[in-house]
């Protein structure tokens, strides 16, 4: 009888267990963690597209002494910027990922805190 009572609680825990994870799997898809890898690559291809477009036209003006009408310039300086942008962004996306990390460490502490309680009253 007690093997049975035991085997019910497990149960219990189990789908306890299960229904977490898929409330964590939801959160996870609300607060970004899916991510939509089509729109990353194509922001990645956009933005290596303007630098070596930007890099290729500067060769083009210095070794065929082609006649742009903009400044010789304008195309380091640009190019610095969108290269600056995207570390921007990347420093951005590792900030979100590293406080979504925290929360679920600190949510993991909070439940083995619960779980450790739930022991010990059990026990006593």
């Amino acid at each position: 009888m007690d093997a049975d009572v035991y085997t019910e609680k497990l149960e219990r825990e189990l789908d306890d267990f299960r229904r977490e994870q898929e409330r964590i799997r939801r959160l996870i898809g609300r607060i970004g963690g899916v991510r939509q890898p089509q729109r990353e690559k194509a922001i990645n291809v956009i933005f290596a597209l303007l630098v070596c477009t930007l890099f290729f036209v500067g060769v083009l003006r210095d070794v065929l002494h082609i006649e742009w009408p903009l400044p010789p310039m304008l195309s380091v300086e640009v190019g610095i910027m969108l290269v600056s942008l995207k570390i921007i962004w990347m420093i951005h996306q590792q900030t979100r990922v590293a406080h979504f990390q925290f929360w679920i460490l600190n949510s993991i502490e909070f439940r083995l805190a619960e779980i450790a309680k739930h022991i010990e009253s059990e026990k006593g």
